[in-house]
């Protein structure tokens, strides 16, 4: 009885990326919700971390924002370090190392980490220890098993940023449509050759 009341406390959320041919498409509803309480309807789950590399996630909005911040700052002494911005690769081995030294205190976050380099554009798959799995795309959060049946039907090989992002609408509604603790729109991080635009749609 006292797992399940744990679990119904778990925040939900319906979090997407979608690798394109022209760059990365991630995207994420509105809704901040604890329980069956609805905290706020204007939160945000998406997040810039470099010109060329952003971050989307579902969990504890406060654990999301610290673990983006800690990535941004890591990313840019790479940056001074080197010369050069850091590859996404390594911006979510970097996730991945902060994730797993919190283990025993976990960062209650599922992330998905993706951008543009010089190999081109790749997703990462982030659970709260760290593990990172690539994908070409991927759903995470409460509403991730209604969203991810959508992406599998309508994702193809040569599918460009336009395509991805109303693909990211129909994946979000379907989720939003079954799920309580999803809803209330979706944010955007878009990510091309030309960096990074962020948009917004109200359902």
């Amino acid at each position: 009885m006292e797992s399940q009341q744990q679990f119904t406390y778990v925040p939900g959320a319906t979090t997407i990326g979608v690798v394109c041919t022209d760059g990365l498409v991630l995207a994420s509803e509105k809704r901040l919700s604890y329980g069956n309480l609805v905290i706020s309807r204007v939160g945000k789950k998406v997040f810039k971390i470099t010109d060329r590399i952003g971050a989307a996630c579902a969990g504890l909005i406060s654990d999301m924002q610290v673990l983006v911040r800690q990535v941004e700052a890591y990313s840019k002494l790479f940056e001074l370090d080197t010369k050069r911005n850091i590859p996404v690769k390594s911006a979510a081995k970097v996730m991945s190392n902060l994730l797993f030294n919190r283990r025993l205190i976990p960062l209650i976050t599922q992330t998905l980490v993706g951008g543009l380099d010089e190999e081109g554009t790749s997703l990462y798959i982030l659970d709260i220890l760290g593990s990172v799995i690539p994908d070409k795309y991927a759903a995470v959060g409460s509403g991730a098993q209604i969203a991810v049946g959508v992406l599998e039907e309508g994702y193809k090989e040569d599918i460009n940023v336009k395509e991805a992002r109303d693909l990211a609408i129909r994946a979000v509604k379907s989720a939003i449509s079954r799920d309580t603790r999803s809803g209330d729109g979706v944010d955007f991080l878009i990510v091309t050759k030309d960096g990074i635009q962020e948009d917004s749609l109200k359902f």
